[in-house]
């Protein structure tokens, strides 16, 4: 009879159920999502927002940041260069000594199969043999000196293949060197670019208001003091040579122009690009980076400073500018203003350096 008594039927929907454990699934996440969506909308996971003044600090970290990083590109693009003109020039070394070093295997192998060809006999039987012996013996005497020439072009081949392998083990270093300069340089660069980004799509958050009100610190101090400056010029500044007169009139002719990374003009610039093309066109030749300015002339304090002098600021000798008195430098600030007339005191000075 038992076989015959009915399975008991549990409720659908029951916890030990399928459908029982679907459903408690789906309730679970139903809830989860929920308590997610509340958790996105509410307070705790939305981004707060920037007031411009706190934009306006970020912003100008990020460029202090992005001109590190900008630096330290222009470095590492300098030995890129200086190496990858080593790599050619090793690569035409290598080369002019192969075309020589076939010329002399050419000559050799002449040698040898003329060697070849009259080494069969005796010398004693060639003397024996031959019609004309005291032409015999001007001939085997010149055949010794042949045999040391020969001799010598062996040795040179020697000597030659040894010098092109080992320029050849130079220009690989070299392009290791390269390869790791190239790959600094992307890392570098990407670095820029990240930063500026994202100070664009912070200043992209403000009103047209709030970045007009941004920006009218910086550009409408600029316009008044390059309209100033080169008003002024005549008169107030007083360069102690020809050479620093030059650089700050190079300088003063390229207010207004604007920031870009990397760039040392004619038309654009970033910081130690400007200083490098205003003592070019003084006829001096400076280092490319801020790093390496600071170290190409005699370090004067800041109550010595004289105009042309170079100004660096910030801990990390990141920025510089080209004194010109009272106080004032012109420098390429960064990507939101252009080439100015800036006091001294709008960056934590770090030190000056007298080019001439």
């Amino acid at each position: 009879m038992a076989a015959h008594r009915k399975p008991r039927r549990r409720p659908a929907g029951g916890i030990g159920s399928v459908g029982g454990s679907t459903a408690r699934t789906a309730w679970t996440i139903a809830l989860a999502g929920a308590a997610t969506a509340t958790g996105f909308e509410g307070t705790g996971h939305a981004e707060p927002q920037l007031t411009p003044a706190q934009v306006k600090a970020k912003v100008d970290r990020l460029y202090q940041e992005a001109e590190v990083a900008t630096e330290k590109y222009n470095g590492a693009k300098e030995k890129a260069e200086a190496a990858e003109q080593h790599v050619r020039a090793l690569q035409d070394e290598a080369a002019r000594k192969t075309d020589k070093l076939n010329s002399a295997r050419d000559a050799l192998g002449s040698m040898a199969a003329a060697h070849y060809r009259d080494g069969g006999l005796d010398p004693a039987l060639r003397l024996a043999l031959s019609e004309d012996p005291d032409r015999y013996l001007d001939g085997a005497e010149f055949a010794e000196r042949a045999g040391n020439r020969q001799s010598a072009s062996v040795s040179s081949v020697r000597r030659q293949l040894r010098e092109i392998e080992q320029l050849r083990g130079a220009a690989h270093i070299e392009l290791t060197s390269l390869k790791s300069r190239q790959a600094e340089l992307k890392r570098h660069k990407k670095t820029i670019t990240g930063k500026l980004d994202t100070a664009r799509t912070l200043l992209a958050r403000l009103t047209a208001e709030e970045r007009a009100e941004f920006q009218q610190g910086g550009t409408d101090r600029a316009a008044r003091s390059s309209t100033g400056a080169r008003d002024a010029l005549p008169g107030t500044v007083r360069a102690p040579n020809s050479r620093a007169a030059e650089a700050i009139s190079y300088a003063y002719a390229k207010l207004g122009s604007p920031y870009v990374w990397g760039a040392t003009g004619p038309d654009a610039f970033d910081c130690s690009g400007l200083t490098q093309a205003a003592y070019r066109a003084a006829g001096i030749s400076l280092p490319r980076t801020t790093y390496s300015q600071i170290d190409a002339g005699r370090r004067v304090s800041r109550s010595e400073l004289l105009p042309g002098d170079l100004v660096f600021f910030y801990s990390s000798i990141s920025h510089v500018g080209l004194y010109i008195g009272n106080g004032r430098m012109i420098h390429a600030p960064n990507p939101s203003a252009p080439v100015r007339v800036a006091p001294l005191d709008e960056m934590p000075f770090a030190g000056a350096t007298r080019v001439v």
